[in-house]
């Protein structure tokens, strides 16, 4: 199918406005989290070992460029308005948990009244409902699908904060799966989740100039659950157009495959050696590749091209039959277990 020109001029304006609105935002969102008091200083927790005081300003620059894009790209529709309502909800639970420190089960409360809105409003799967499932009633069906859309929810916008453990990394990963959402909503001719996504990218980038190493800010829980929550949505809203729902599920869950897998690794890991799974440490994928050996630029460079490869076979899988698309997301997920498998139980002495 051909894309129109117009089309890809209006990405790559989107493109181009995020880059520039997020650059131009960050040192105001670095002086507003300084004056704020929302600082990252090193050696308070035993996973906090940069070298100075860092500001937890990604959020707020995230959130300056969205009140900004918005509007100038017209994304205030039916379909991504209830998103960029809720992500307000999670801007301030995590803007107040690089405040004052929430518990976990605060923070799941504003994850969960956000997943809620979003499914009133329907962004939700629809895997079980008009199957027929003894002992199970239409109703049941329809609450179990809401059930596992805050599952997902909640867990890649957890998935997200567990994985931003070095400079550079979640806004990299976030930056390359909606690289890859804005080139599949285009194909899908959903236009306006494509440029929407084309305007995260370009906010991710522009980010990225700000928290690539040394860093001069960091995503906080604020910019780390913004990121999660907003591509948890947009892999919700994402719909292939014209391929079978065999080839086409599990695409989001490959292109957010490398959050899923560390967080999926860190909870073994941790239940394992039993210790609490909310406690944070340095037993991630970034620092697990470190200890083998790996400079800490190169471990970030290793995940996000992994990130790049998942993307892409997620995008060969859609043109395939649902058998040989399921195939392929079947032998990620076995490599992906048996990598969590000798990661773990490989004596690394950061455990």
């Amino acid at each position: 199918m051909a894309i129109p020109f117009l089309q890809l001029v209006d990405l790559f304006k989107a493109i181009l406005g995020g880059i520039i609105v997020a650059v131009a935002s960050s040192p105001l969102a670095i002086w507003i989290a300084k004056r704020m008091g929302l600082m990252d200083i090193p050696g308070s927790a035993a996973h906090k070992q940069h070298l100075r005081p860092t500001p937890l300003a990604g959020g707020i620059a995230m959130i300056f460029s969205m009140i900004v894009l918005v509007p100038v790209f017209h994304l205030l529709n039916k379909d991504l308005s209830p998103l960029i309502i809720v992500l307000a909800i999670i801007f301030f639970f995590g803007l107040w948990d690089d405040a004052k420190g929430l518990r976990p089960y605060l923070k799941l409360v504003g994850q969960i009244l956000a997943s809620i809105i979003l499914i009133a409003s329907d962004v939700s799967v629809h895997f079980l409902e008009g199957l027929s499932i003894p002992f199970l009633s239409g109703n049941m069906l329809v609450v179990l699908d809401w059930a596992i859309t805050i599952f997902w929810f909640v867990g890649i916008t957890n998935a997200f904060n567990l994985i931003d453990s070095t400079d550079g990394l979640a806004v990299g990963i976030a930056g390359i799966a909606f690289t890859f959402f804005m080139i599949m909503a285009l194909v899908a001719q959903q236009t306006y989740l494509a440029v929407f996504s084309g305007c995260l990218m370009g906010i991710c980038i522009g980010l990225y100039t700000f928290n690539v190493s040394p860093a001069r800010l960091f995503l906080g829980d604020s910019g780390a659950q913004v990121l999660g929550f907003t591509l948890a949505a947009v892999g919700m809203i994402y719909t292939p157009l014209n391929l079978p729902q065999g080839s086409s599920w599990f695409v989001p869950i490959l292109l957010l495959g490398v959050p899923i897998f560390d967080t999926t690794m860190v909870v073994i890991s941790r239940l394992v050696r039993h210790k609490p799974v909310f406690q944070a440490d340095r037993t991630h994928t970034f620092h697990r590749l470190v200890a083998l050996g790996l400079a800490p630029n190169r471990a970030v460079f290793t995940i996000h091209l992994v990130t790049l490869v998942l993307g892409l076979l997620a995008f060969v899988a859609l043109s395939l039959p649902p058998l040989e698309a399921t195939l392929i997301f079947g032998g990620v997920v076995l490599m992906g277990l048996i990598f969590i498998i000798f990661l773990t139980y490989k004596k690394l002495g950061i455990d």
